[in-house]
C-alpha cells in the first residue's frame, strides 16, 4: 500500500468517525430539549440577521476594567442604565427603550460575555461586572445614575448598588434578585406548581453545553420563551432569529453559562455588602415570590410590585407596565 493511500484511508476513518460524533451529538440534544428522535438534524438555520436597531439610538463600544463592552444609547436627561439578562442581549429592552429615552438618557450595554461585548476567560462574577459598568459610566462623564436590570441584569444591578451607591441614584430589578443561600434550596425535580429551572445546573458544567447546544440555541430560545413567558406571541421570529444568533457560537454559549458558574462566589461575596439604603424598586411576574425570598433583609427601603399573570421576560411581554412603574419610580 502506497503512503497515499494509506493517509486517504486514515482521513476517511476519521471524518467518518466524526460524522458519527456528530450524530450521536445532535441526538444528546434532541433527547435533552425532549426533542422527538431524529430532530436534531433539522436545527434551525444558523444565519446571523443583520445588527438589530431601535430608532433613536447609536450602538458604540468601549474598553472598561480590561474588556471591551457593546452597548447602545439614546435619549437625552439624567443616566438610566439597563442591564439585560440570559438568553438575551441588549435588545430585550427594544419596547421600553424609546419611551424611558423621553426622559432619560438610555444606556443599554451588552454584558461580559454577552453579544458583541468581549468574551473573557473569567470575570463573570456579579461584581466583577458590576465594575464593567461603573467604569462604563465614568467613560461616558457619568458619576451617578439610574440602575435597572431583568434576570442576570437584576444581579449585575444590585451588586453595582452594593459595590458603588454613590454612583447610584436608585435601583430597579425584576424577576430576580442577587444570588443568596436561596439559590442552593432550589430543587431541581418539580414540584407541584413549582417549575424545575434544570438549565441552572447545565449552565455549570464545563463545555458540555457548548458541544450540544453551538448552532442549535433556537431550540432553547423557543423552549425557554413556550415555557416562561407569559405570552409567547410578544417575541417575533426576527426577535427570537436575534436571541438565537447571539449564542450561537461555543465563546457565547461558554460566557452567557459563566455567569451561572460564578454564583457560589456571588453569594460569598454577598456576605460582606451592606443592606442597601437608596430607594429600590422589585418587580415580579412568574417568579415574584423568588424575587421576594431573594431579597429579604437586603435593602432598607424597598417596594415590590406583582404583575400578576405575567411571565418572566416582563420587558417584553409587559412594555407599558414596565414602563409606567419605572417611570414612576424613578421620578
Amino acid at each position: 500500500m502506497t503512503a497515499k493511500k494509506s493517509d486517504d484511508r486514515e482521513l476517511s476513518h476519521r471524518l467518518s468517525r466524526r460524522n458519527v460524533i456528530g450524530v450521536a451529538a445532535g441526538a444528546g440534544a434532541a433527547a435533552l430539549l425532549g426533542l422527538p428522535a431524529g430532530t436534531a438534524a433539522a436545527a434551525p438555520s444558523v444565519e446571523k440577521p443583520r445588527t438589530p436597531r431601535v430608532k433613536g439610538f447609536t450602538s458604540r463600544f468601549a474598553e472598561v476594567n480590561g474588556t471591551r463592552l457593546h452597548y447602545v444609547i439614546g435619549g437625552q436627561g439624567e443616566p438610566l442604565v439597563l442591564l439585560p439578562g440570559w438568553p438575551r442581549t441588549w435588545y430585550q429592552f427594544h419596547k421600553i427603550m424609546p419611551s424611558l429615552a423621553r426622559r432619560y438618557r438610555v444606556i443599554a450595554p451588552d454584558l461580559r460575555g454577552m453579544g458583541d461585548s468581549d468574551k473573557p476567560a473569567d470575570g463573570y462574577d456579579k461584581k466583577t461586572m458590576a465594575r464593567d459598568i461603573y467604569e462604563l459610566l465614568r467613560t461616558l462623564g457619568h458619576s451617578q445614575a439610574y440602575i435597572a436590570g431583568e434576570d442576570i441584569g437584576s444581579m449585575v444591578a444590585f451588586s453595582f448598588a452594593a459595590n458603588h451607591p454613590e454612583a447610584t441614584r436608585k435601583v430597579a430589578l425584576w424577576e430576580a434578585g442577587h444570588p443568596t443561600e436561596v439559590f442552593n434550596e432550589i430543587r431541581m425535580l418539580p414540584q407541584p406548581g413549582q417549575p424545575a429551572p434544570w438549565w441552572f445546573a447545565f449552565n455549570m458544567l464545563d463545555q458540555l453545553p457548548e458541544q450540544l447546544l453551538e448552532g442549535r440555541f433556537r431550540f432553547i430560545i423557543d423552549w425557554l420563551i413556550d415555557f416562561q413567558g407569559g405570552d409567547p406571541r410578544a417575541f417575533s421570529e426576527k426577535t427570537r432569529a436575534i436571541y438565537a444568533a447571539a449564542y450561537n457560537t461555543s465563546d457565547a454559549i461558554r460566557g452567557g453559562n459563566g455567569w451561572y458558574q460564578t454564583f457560589q462566589q456571588d453569594i460569598a461575596d454577598l456576605k460582606d455588602y451592606p443592606v442597601l439604603t437608596m430607594p429600590l424598586l422589585g418587580i415580579g411576574g412568574k417568579y415574584y415570590e423568588l424575587l421576594l425570598a431573594q431579597m429579604e433583609g437586603l435593602a432598607a427601603d424597598a417596594r415590590y410590585v406583582e404583575l400578576k399573570g405575567a411571565g418572566h421576560y416582563l420587558a417584553e411581554e409587559r412594555p407599558d407596565d414596565i414602563v409606567r412603574e419605572l417611570t414612576a419610580f424613578f421620578a
